[in-house]
């Protein structure tokens, strides 16, 4: 689910994969490998990209429909 999840994000914002890889400081290859599902994703990856696009790691999970994140939640930790 969230291979699918962060590729679909990508795709509604407009993005280059490249793109996403420079802001987690990985290269393209590497990211592409996070949405096939090749390469497993770090937490910290989970929340830098939660954090970019304005939602929460349980919905990046799956484990939720609701894209905005928790109240309260700021994106910093």
């Amino acid at each position: 689910m969230v291979y699918r999840r962060i590729r679909d994000l990508r795709e509604d914002s407009d993005l280059k994969q490249i793109t996403l890889a420079k802001y987690l400081n990985c290269s393209q290859v590497g990211y592409s490998q996070y949405e096939l599902g090749k390469r497993h994703i770090p937490a910290e990856v989970l929340i830098k990209l939660a954090d970019y696009y304005g939602t929460s790691i349980d919905y990046l999970l799956g484990r939720t429909d609701v894209k905005t994140p928790y109240p309260g939640t700021n994106g910093k930790t």
